[in-house]
């Protein structure tokens, strides 16, 4: 039976790399293993397999008789549906450990780092087994891309040592103008609808027993979304009316280092609770916030426990 390595929901680039290239490390190693992700690939990961000619992986969305490997992720509301229905066999990433639970043993490396590609580097490297030129490109790519180009307080020397071990087997001689070349991709939204702007990026977390939405658009310039700011906004009321208590929208400039936080929330004091700031209106600045993991979700946590 083939194991599934899947990402999270909503899949990013690193979800969609990692996924990738750990089943290119579990195939190299004897294990039947596919790639899979939970949904489309979002513009900047398509611009970056196909950078590097490598396949769009499987979408998967359900756990049922699969055995899976989670990238990126340890969430349930995060993960593949029915999972109790599957078999987790292993779990590689940088987030903090989640809720989901395993009946059995299982291989799992959780290390705080910037990126789980970074993770992946090292267990590369810790089997002996060579990396592929377009292995070495894609992961290199979602490190970039989850650090920021290293201005994001998760990246950590390990990821930059990644990223430059990777880019001279990916031949790659200027990483940082590719990962710029990246983030204009991921900051066209022209023509794109408000509802996959706010779901290009976005996780349901479980804190203090309420349903929290949290979705982050980055872009190379504020400006770029002025013109698509108020339908986001209304696309945060409808996916709040699913039956969430807040969801919050981040609105990342990687130039100016910060964040405009749209709010929908039935309570909007959690944002002044979590972050000390005085909330008027939908929306606030929060200057030099650029990671959701690092700098979002943890204040969040502590406000709504």
């Amino acid at each position: 039976m083939a194991v599934y390595v899947v990402g999270h929901k909503n899949p990013d680039t690193d979800s969609v790399a990692a996924a990738i290239s750990v089943a290119d490390l579990m195939s190299k190693k004897g294990v039947e293993a596919k790639p899979a992700a939970q949904g489309a690939l979002n513009p900047e990961s398509a611009f970056v397999l196909e950078k590097f000619g490598v396949a769009a992986p499987e979408i998967v969305t359900d756990a049922t008789d699969k055995k899976i490997i989670l990238v990126d992720h340890s969430d349930l509301a995060q993960s593949l549906d029915n999972l109790a229905a599957g078999e987790i066999i292993g779990i590689y990433d940088h987030h903090k450990l989640g809720d989901v639970t395993t009946p059995n043993p299982l291989d799992i490396l959780v290390k705080p780092v910037g990126c789980s590609c970074t993770v992946v580097k090292m267990m590369y490297d810790c089997a002996k087994i060579e990396i592929s030129k377009p292995m070495a490109g894609i992961m290199m790519c979602a490190i970039l891309s989850d650090t920021v180009m290293f201005k994001s307080p998760t990246c950590t020397p390990d990821d930059k040592a990644a990223v430059e071990a990777l880019a001279k087997i990916a031949g790659v001689s200027d990483f940082m103008s590719l990962g710029v070349e990246m983030f204009k991709v991921k900051s066209a939204v022209g023509g794109t609808p408000a509802k996959d702007l706010v779901f290009r990026d976005y996780k349901d977390f479980n804190m203090g027993g309420k349903k929290i939405g949290i979705g982050q658009l980055e872009v190379v310039d504020l400006s770029i979304l002025e013109p698509v700011k108020a339908a986001l906004l209304e696309e945060c009321k409808k996916v709040k009316a699913e039956g969430r208590h807040s969801v919050f929208l981040l609105l990342t400039d990687i130039m100016k280092e910060g964040s405009e936080m749209l709010i929908v929330s039935d309570d909007p004091s959690y944002v002044a609770k979590a972050f000390g700031v005085e909330v008027k209106g939908d929306s606030v600045w929060l200057d030099g916030v650029l990671s959701r993991k690092k700098q979002v979700v943890p204040p969040f946590e502590k406000a709504f426990a």
